[in-house]
């Protein structure tokens, strides 16, 4: 994942879904070709030459200041999540490929004895890769279906788009694909010289026409919280809250809590999941 490359792919992409009327201007100039903003347009809004946006979006950012990148991004109106993603794309343009610290392979014992204190919601550990690398009781039988597969560890963006049983599993598979893409792809942008990475990309894209489409899209998001639609082959039916949670101690590994409305179908479903848990074996991770 050459960082020039994907400077240009994001920013082409990025400009190609505003068009005229979002972006405040009159039309430009004669008979457009393409709904999406020209290369001259972002370049007026960012307050920029032509050429110099056009070497940018070229992937060509050695001297780009972050106040030229916050005016790109201003102009083709990046959420957070994009803006940090161009940025991540720019600083690794920059550098010499170096082979970063890796992120650690297992979870300390103090982060699982956090894991093992929570009791009434399901909780896991993953790497920016989707990786799990260990889970709670409750978090383990929630998965169940992903732990089933024997490779170690298990992936989820594996599950989502090479097991069959994740478009049962997830209610709304689309979204999770959504998700699972935009997340590979910020990360992508943090480390783009991961070959784990780069490897798992590679494997997804040439197995699932479903990644393959959304990967080309160069969409990124951060799985941060909301609600997560299941159906479990055990107790059916869960709509569940979810919160990331960065663990600060150990760079690139996220705890994510999966938890239930108090008083609810879900709840008396999570409920009956966890007194299942307690009389099977959790598998090794």
């Amino acid at each position: 994942m050459a960082s020039g490359n994907e400077i240009r792919e994001f920013l082409t992409t990025r400009r190609a879904r505003l068009t005229p009327a979002r972006a405040g201007l009159a039309a430009y100039g004669g008979r457009r070709r393409v709904s999406g903003l020209r290369r001259e347009e972002v370049a007026l809004l960012a307050g920029v030459s032509v050429e110099y946006y056009t070497q940018i979006e070229r992937g060509t950012v050695r001297g780009v200041s972050e106040d030229v990148l916050d005016a790109v991004a201003r102009a083709l109106q990046l959420d957070e999540v994009e803006r940090t993603h161009l940025f991540d794309l720019v600083r690794a343009a920059k550098q010499r490929p170096a082979r970063g610290r890796r992120t650690p392979e297992h979870v300390r014992p103090a982060v699982q004895r956090v894991l093992d204190t929570i009791t009434e919601a399901a909780a896991f550990v993953r790497n920016g890769r989707l990786d799990i690398f260990s889970a709670n009781r409750l978090g383990y039988a929630l998965y169940s279906e992903v732990f089933a597969n024997p490779d170690r560890p298990p992936n989820l963006a594996r599950f989502v788009f090479l097991d069959p049983q994740s478009r049962r599993f997830y209610r709304d598979w689309d979204g999770i694909a959504d998700a699972t893409v935009g997340n590979l792809r910020a990360e992508a942008g943090r480390d783009p010289y991961d070959r784990d990475l780069t490897d798992l990309v590679g494997q997804l894209s040439t197995q699932s026409e479903d990644f393959r489409i959304r990967w080309a899209s160069h969409d990124v998001q951060e799985y941060r919280s909301g609600i997560q639609p299941f159906h479990h082959p055990l107790v059916g039916d869960l709509d569940l809250g979810y919160e990331a949670l960065q663990l600060m101690a150990d760079i690139g590994q996220i705890l994510i809590i999966y938890t239930a409305q108090p008083g609810s179908a879900s709840q008396d479903a999570l409920n009956r999941l966890a007194e299942w848990s307690k009389r099977n074996k959790a598998p090794a991770t």
